[in-house]
């Protein structure tokens, strides 16, 4: 089940997090709470009554400090950014990645929101994310390199 995330999930998505570190930033309680605060979209999908994923999105205009983030707004005057979405690793290969992004996607319809943005990592690269966004229609409209990794800047429009 799909469901927008309270502050109570917040252990679970810090877990979550930590276990994918190695592709996103680390995030603690303090960063999470504020993240929170400034997202337009953050859900969490419950499997058998835990937190087995999430989404977290911003709109133009957040205050966030992500040189990712920054890149799309100086470049976009509406978007949805996707920040980081995390499937446990129990629950990967069953289709709950794309329930969210069909999801944030039919949010994006609801709110007027024609372009949705992400960035993954090509140095080092994370083949899986990138097959993943190519089949849902995201494009390259950029690069840039984040400390010791690049990043593909992604749009999808439609």
């Amino acid at each position: 089940m799909i469901r927008d995330a309270a502050v109570a999930d917040f252990a679970a998505v810090l877990a979550l997090n930590a276990e994918s570190e190695h592709f996103l930033s680390p995030m603690d309680a303090q960063r999470l709470a504020r993240l929170h605060r400034q997202a337009a979209y953050h859900r969490v999908v419950e499997i058998g009554g835990e937190v087995g994923a999430f989404l977290l999105a911003f709109r133009e205009g957040a205050v966030y400090d992500s040189p990712n983030y920054r890149w799309f707004a100086a470049r976009y005057d509406a978007f949805l950014y996707i920040d980081r979405i995390v499937v446990g690793q129990s629950h990967r290969g069953k289709g709950i990645g794309i329930g969210l992004y069909e999801d944030l996607f039919a949010f994006a319809r609801q709110t007027g929101v024609a372009t949705v943005t992400c960035e993954f990592d090509i140095h080092p690269s994370n083949e899986t994310s990138k097959r993943f966004h190519a089949r849902l229609g995201f494009r390259e409209v950029g690069t840039q390199w984040y400390g010791k990794k690049q990043v593909s800047l992604q749009e999808c429009t439609g």
